[in-house]
C-alpha cells in the first residue's frame, strides 16, 4: 500500500500511509485509537475506496471496489468487531458467502466436516458446527471467525485485536496457527494493543500516527517498548498505574450474599465499601462477566441476594440496579453498551434523561451542554457531541460509556474490561479516571483479563475459577505468577 488517502466528512483519516508486508511474514501494525489503523484495513479488505494512492498484490495492481473482491483475491479480515452472523450456526458462518455445493445446492455435511477440521486446528474440537453462534461466548466467537479467515485459503490475513478476548492459553494456541499459516507463506498483519505480543509473534513493525506513517520495518522483538510509545503517542509515556489514595474507604456500600446462578457460578459472596477497587481475576469462561451481570441484574440470579447501601436489590432487574446507583460498563461495548447510530450526547444522557426533561419534552440544549461538559472532562475525541459515536475509535467510545456513568452520578461502578481494544495512551487515561472515581468515594468492581490490570488498579483481588471465588487476597499480596497459578491450576484457599 502506497499513499494511501481516505477521507471522511470533517475528517482526513488517512493522510499517505504506506504498509508492506512480505509473504510468510508478520507484520504488526500499531497506533493509538483513531490512529487510522481500522481505516487502513478497511481499504485494503475493499470496505472502503481510497481517494488517493495505490495498492500492488504479489507485484499486480488492484483496486476492491467491495470486500467479496478482496476476498477473491486472497485477503481475509478478521475484525475487532466480529462480522458474524448470530443467527446463523457455526458451521454456517464459517463457510458464508464459500458454501459447499453441487449441482447448485448447498451441503450441509460437507460444510459441517470442513468446519470440524478446521476448529481442530485451531485447538477447539469441543465447539459443535451445529450450535447456533449467538449461543457462544465472546471467545468462542473469535475462535469462529478465525475458522472463517481460514477456511478461505487466503494469501493475506489481517488480525485486527484477535487476542482481546481469549485467555493465556488460547492466546498461545493462536500463536501456533499463525506460525503454522507463516511457514506456508501466508502473510499475516497483527493489530494489537498488547505490546508484549507483538514482541512474541512479530517480524516487522508499521506505526500509524494522526493518520500518517510514521515509522516503518522496526524489528518487533527488539525495539524498546518506551520508543515505540513515544512513536504512537507523539511523547513519553510510562506504562504504569496512578499512584493508590491514602486515605480510608468509607461504609460499605454494595454487599453481594451467596450469589447464584444455575450452570454458571455459585456462591459468590463480597463486599465493596466506598473508594474501594474490587478485582476479578479469572480466565476467560470462569464466570467473571456473569457475575457482574448478574449483580446488576442483566442476568437473574437463582441464589443470593444483593444490597446497595443495605437496600436489597430485585432480582433480574437492571431499572432498580440504576436506581439505587448503579452502573455497568460492558465487555461488548458496542452491542451492549452503546446506541451507535445515536450521537455521543444521547449515549452519555440515556440513565439521566429525566434530568432534561420538562412536561414530557427532552430539553436537548440543556442534553447538549450536560454531556458536553462531561465528556470534556474525559477528553473524548472528537470534541463533539453531536457527532455520532459509531464514528469514534475504540477508545473514545470506551470514554463515552465512562461518561454515561459519570454524568448519572453512580455509587458502584461495575467495569468489564474496561480497556480491551484500547490503546496505550487512551489506557493511561482510563486508569487515572478509575483512580479518580475511587478517590472520590465510588466503589468499583473490576473485571479484566490482563493480571497486571487487576492487581494495579484492583486493592482486592477475587480470584475466580470455573464459577467460584477460590482465593481472595489484598493485591499487595499477589504477583502475576501467583494468580495464574490460582486460575489455571484452582488452588483454593
Amino acid at each position: 500500500m502506497r499513499g494511501i488517502v481516505k477521507q471522511f466528512p470533517g475528517v482526513r483519516a488517512l493522510d499517505g500511509v504506506d504498509l508492506d508486508v512480505d509473504a510468510g511474514e508478520v507484520h504488526c501494525l500499531l497506533g493509538q485509537n483513531g490512529a487510522g489503523k481500522s481505516t487502513l484495513i478497511k481499504v485494503l479488505a475493499g470496505a472502503h475506496r481510497p481517494d488517493e494512492g495505490a495498492l500492488t498484490l504479489a507485484g499486480v495492481p488492484v483496486a476492491f471496489s467491495a470486500p467479496h473482491a478482496a476476498d477473491a483475491a486472497g485477503i481475509a479480515t478478521i475484525h475487532q468487531e466480529l462480522d458474524l452472523v448470530p443467527g446463523l450456526s457455526v458451521a454456517e458462518n464459517v463457510v458464508l458467502g464459500h458454501e459447499p455445493a453441487r449441482f447448485g445446492f448447498t451441503r450441509p455435511r460437507d460444510a459441517e466436516h470442513v468446519t470440524r477440521a478446521l476448529l481442530r486446528r485451531l485447538g477447539h474440537p469441543e465447539i459443535p458446527p451445529r450450535r447456533e453462534l449467538g449461543r457462544l461466548s465472546a471467545a468462542g466467537q473469535q475462535v469462529v471467525s478465525m475458522a472463517r479467515a481460514l477456511a478461505r485459503d487466503a494469501r493475506l490475513i489481517v488480525m485486527d485485536e484477535p487476542s482481546a478476548v481469549l485467555d493465556p492459553d488460547e492466546v498461545q494456541n493462536l500463536f501456533r496457527v499463525i506460525r503454522e499459516l507463516t511457514a506456508e507463506g501466508v502473510a499475516v498483519v497483527y493489530i494489537s494493543h498488547r505490546l508484549e505480543e507483538i514482541r512474541e509473534i512479530g517480524d516487522r513493525v508499521t506505526v500509524l500516527k494522526d493518520g500518517r506513517t510514521v515509522a516503518r520495518n522496526l524489528p518487533a522483538r527488539t525495539t524498546p517498548t518506551a520508543d515505540v510509545i513515544r512513536l504512537m503517542t507523539g511523547r513519553s509515556l510510562e506504562y504504569a498505574f496512578p499512584p493508590r489514595e491514602e486515605a480510608p474507604f468509607g461504609d460499605v456500600v454494595l454487599d453481594v450474599t451467596g450469589l447464584g446462578r444455575a450452570g454458571e457460578f455459585s456462591d459468590v459472596s463480597f463486599t465493596v465499601r466506598a473508594g474501594e477497587v474490587i478485582g476479578l481475576a479469572g480466565l476467560v469462561g470462569s464466570g467473571r462477566s456473569e457475575i457482574l451481570e448478574t449483580v446488576y441484574g442483566a442476568r437473574r440470579a437463582t441464589t443470593g441476594t444483593v444490597h446497595v447501601r443495605d437496600r436489597a436489590l430485585r432480582p433480574g432487574s437492571v431499572p432498580a440496579a440504576v436506581r439505587a446507583g448503579m452502573g455497568l460498563c460492558p465487555e461488548e461495548r458496542k452491542s451492549q453498551g452503546l446506541l451507535m447510530a445515536e450521537p455521543v450526547a444521547r449515549n452519555v444522557s440515556l440513565p439521566a434523561l429525566a434530568r432534561f426533561s420538562r412536561g414530557g419534552f427532552l430539553g436537548r440544549d440543556a442534553e447538549l451542554v450536560a454531556a458536553g461538559a462531561v465528556t470534556a472532562r474525559l477528553d473524548v475525541r472528537p470534541a463533539d457531541p453531536t457527532r455520532p459515536v459509531n464514528t469514534l475509535s475504540g477508545g473514545n467510545q470506551q470514554k463515552v460509556v465512562l461518561a454515561r456513568w459519570l454524568l448519572q452520578g453512580c455509587s458502584v461502578l461495575l467495569l468489564d474490561e474496561p480497556t480491551r481494544g484500547v490503546d496505550v495512551g487512551a489506557r493511561s487515561e482510563i486508569y487515572a479516571l478509575i483512580r479518580r472515581l475511587a478517590a472520590d468515594g465510588v466503589a468499583i468492581v473490576l473485571v479484566s483479563s490482563e493480571v497486571p490490570e487487576v492487581l494495579g488498579l484492583a486493592d482486592q483481588v477475587l480470584v475466580v475459577r470455573e464459577g467460584r471465588i477460590v482465593h481472595a487476597a489484598p493485591s499487595s499480596e499477589l504477583d502475576e505468577s501467583r494468580v495464574l497459578d490460582l486460575v489455571m491450576e484452582g488452588t483454593t484457599s
